[in-house]
């Protein structure tokens, strides 16, 4: 296995340094110097790396720049950092107005040894889905499970199924017809990574192997692709799970947030 070093550079080339090339496609990308920004239908999005070279006063332009191009079209504006960024970066961020959301962690494992995570238990059954009812069903899911409005997740998984069905294979699992949880695998095309993303359970359904045997199924759908790593920006509920079967922690990243109504 690879050090946790080689694995987080090996994340910031393939998967940090190609996210402009993989965008759904009601997704509108440009770039102000190193600051990918994104407007998408909810939220502005900005990724940055190699920020090093800017002097402090460069900096802050450049964050309110994306900020205000944000704000001019009314949406929040998300600037996902990462724990080994520049270390002023949050400071600077929270001096234009951003607010730290929870930290996650990035972790990191091979598909090859997760595809026996584990068997969906008893009464549940897992399937793949592109259907507009359920991907409603999931945002709805999501919406129970978070206790906010997640109902553009539908429109957003149906766009990237459009804009590339070979990258994104949907799960949901299902007791007695009623989804209890759902996970979706996202390839990141020409890498060796795919990530793991979903993956909520309503709570009455959780601590009975469903989370593990989506991440199994998931797994097994990457294996045989020949993909090699998966990927999770982890919560601190599903960390310890992950890392249980196998992932390594490589670094944490934190979305700071600036909204209009701030």
């Amino acid at each position: 296995m690879t050090t946790r070093s080689e694995l987080l550079a090996l994340h910031d080339e393939q998967v940090r340094g190609t996210i402009a090339a993989r965008l759904p496609n009601n997704w509108k990308p440009s770039w102000d110097g190193p600051v990918l920004q994104i407007a998408t239908p909810t939220r502005g999005l900005a990724f940055a790396q190699d920020l090093d070279h800017l002097s402090i006063g460069d900096l802050d332009a450049l964050i309110c720049r994306v900020r205000d191009r944000s704000a001019a079209r009314g949406l929040a504006m998300e600037w996902k950092t990462y724990g080994h960024d520049r270390q002023d970066l949050t400071e600077r961020l929270r001096l234009a107005g951003f607010a730290p959301e929870d930290e996650e962690t990035v972790v990191i494992g091979l598909a090859a040894d997760l595809t026996g995570a584990g068997e969906a238990p008893d009464g549940i059954a897992v399937r793949a889905t592109t259907d507009l009812a359920d991907l409603r069903r999931i945002a709805a899911l999501e919406s129970e499970v978070w206790g906010v409005d997640w109902s553009w997740l539908a429109d957003d998984l149906r766009d990237r199924i459009e804009s590339a069905p070979e990258n994104i294979v949907v799960l949901v699992a299902e007791a007695a017809g009623e989804v209890v949880s759902a996970a979706w695998l996202v390839v990141i095309a020409s890498t060796e990574f795919a990530a793991l993303w979903g993956g909520s359970t309503l709570p009455q359904w959780r601590r009975k192997g469903i989370y593990r045997a989506l991440v199994a199924r998931r797994a097994q759908v990457a294996a045989d692709r020949g993909i090699r790593y998966l990927l999770v920006d982890a919560s601190k509920d599903s960390r310890p799970i992950l890392q249980r079967l196998g992932l390594h922690a490589v670094g944490t990243t934190t979305p700071w947030v600036w909204s209009p109504t701030t």
